[in-house]
């Protein structure tokens, strides 16, 4: 009988790493390059929260970033409630001027001609809660009757004849307004 060992060949057991130079790449592309893929993702992802280089108030950007969702805001009652002219160049103009998105401008007559034929209270109406492209301007940085005397103040400047409203005026309007 003849003897069928099988002849081992070194070559068929033997993997792509055939010496030590190899086997140092290999381990170098596939554990120390993928380390520093993830480190580059992370600070790729986490770099718009780290303050500029050199930031001067660090405090401060700390502070910004951790603040109270909420806060509150204390107002001098006694204050002197601005004029409509002081209110419109103040919250107005910047749209009311040149027209923007749509907004009436200023002493345009035929633009506030219709607006105006609707009455004082449907025309502070729409600038308390915000009409089309314009925002609430009720519960900002003015009170309500300041409001009211800045959208007197644009309508008159148009040629409209509303008489300048007074302390009671906007109280009246915002129990109109409850029922």
């Amino acid at each position: 009988m003849s003897d069928n060992r099988h002849a081992t060949h070194e070559e068929d057991h033997t993997g792509p790493v055939k010496n030590p130079k190899q086997l140092l790449l290999a381990v170098f592309f596939s554990f120390v390059v993928p380390v520093f893929i993830i480190i580059g993702l992370v600070r790729y992802v986490t770099s718009d929260n780290m303050p500029a280089s050199g930031a001067v108030n660090m405090e401060k950007a700390v502070a910004m970033r951790i603040q109270k969702v909420g806060s509150i805001e204390i107002r001098d009652a006694n204050r002197v409630l601005k004029s409509g002219a002081e209110v419109y160049n103040a919250q107005c103009v910047s749209c009311h001027a040149t027209g923007a998105a749509g907004a009436p401008k200023f002493a345009d007559a035929a633009a506030w001609g219709p607006r105006i034929l609707t009455g004082f209270e449907s025309l502070l109406n729409s600038a308390l809660k915000g009409k089309g492209a314009m925002g609430a301007q009720g519960g900002g940085d003015f009170e309500d009757l300041e409001i009211a005397r800045a959208v007197v103040h644009m309508a008159n400047g148009a040629g409209g004849k509303l008489a300048e409203p007074t302390a009671s005026a906007p109280a009246a309007a915002a129990s109109e307004a409850a029922q």
